[in-house]
Formats: C-alpha cells, structure tokens, sequence
C-alpha cells in the first residue's frame, strides 16, 4: 500500500468543476462568524460537488486570505452569492421549488439518517451561526429541519464538521 500523490489522484480542475455535474444541494452558511469555517464549506462544497453556497449577513466573503486558508482556491471552483439580509434571500428561495431545510436541533427535526431525499429534489440546506444556531425566524420559513444525532455530553458540533457530515450523508443517499 502507498500514499497517493496529487497528480495521482485524478482532480478535476476548477474549469471541469464549472462544467461538470452537480448533486442538487445547495448550502446557505447564515451568519458565521469564523472565516475558517467558510473556507471549510467552500473545500467541503467542492469534494462533494455541491451547486452553489449563498453566504448571507455577517459570514466572511471571498477573497480573504483566512478563507483561502482553509479553502484552499475551493471558492473559485464553488459558485457563491452574498445575500446582506437573509430574508431576502429566503423570499428569492422560498419562490424557487427547492426544499429549504434547516439544519437543526428542533422538536420537530428528522434524524438525518432517516430523512428521506427525493432525488427529484432540489435542496438548498442553512446552517447557522456558531453560537446561535440557525435563527427561529429562518426554521419558521423552512420545509423542514433535521439534525445529526449526537450521543455524548456536548449538544453541537462545530459548522464545518456539521457541513461535512451532512454533505457526506447527501451524497451518499445521491448515489455520487
């Protein structure tokens, strides 16, 4: 066994990503505060070819060398859009036949393992703030909402590895 080189390893370069096919999932990263963790979903993005990240209120754009940091050039290959206001952003989604989902701890929340994706389908997933989480004004406007299960004495996991996560469980209900 060994180590796979970069040249092995068959990457597609930002111009194939453009052109190429995507798995139906769209994120929406709703005022995160860390540039880290936006760098992340844009590299997170880009491995599980996700259409598009629309990054809204007070998340960090691109360029910006902390979000090159993490994202590794991943935010010139991943289509983005900056919406100031997430309400705006809502309307424009909610007028779309996409399924907004929040990803959330609610009373109401699929378990991700069991929630159900229609591969005919649309999905455009919000995740939220470090602290706060994603917003009741956002949950209220959303098709519905799931959450990873989580079995220790902590009840959040950092964005980034939440993004993950889920892209990861998309992707694989997808059949990429």
């Amino acid at each position: 066994m060994k180590k796979l080189k970069l040249e092995e390893l068959g990457r597609k370069s930002v111009e194939e990503y453009k052109k190429g096919n995507k798995i139906p999932v769209e994120i929406v990263l709703d005022n995160v505060r860390s540039l880290h963790n936006v760098g992340s979903a844009f590299r997170t993005a880009d491995a599980f070819l996700i259409k598009k990240i629309y990054l809204t209120g007070i998340t960090g754009q691109p360029p910006h060398r902390e979000i090159h940091k993490t994202a590794l050039g991943a935010q010139d290959s991943v289509d983005w859009e900056y919406f100031p206001e997430t309400t705006s952003l809502l309307k424009k989604l909610k007028a779309s036949s996409k399924k907004v989902i929040a990803v959330e701890q609610t009373d109401s929340s699929s378990g991700l393992a069991n929630f159900e994706i229609d591969e005919k389908e649309e999905y455009v997933l919000f995740f939220g703030n470090e602290v706060e989480g994603v917003s009741d004004e956002v949950i209220a406007q959303c098709d519905g909402c799931i959450e990873i299960p989580q079995y220790g004495t902590k009840h959040s996991l950092n964005v980034s590895v939440s993004i993950g996560i889920v892209l990861y469980e998309f992707s694989k209900k997808l059949n990429v």
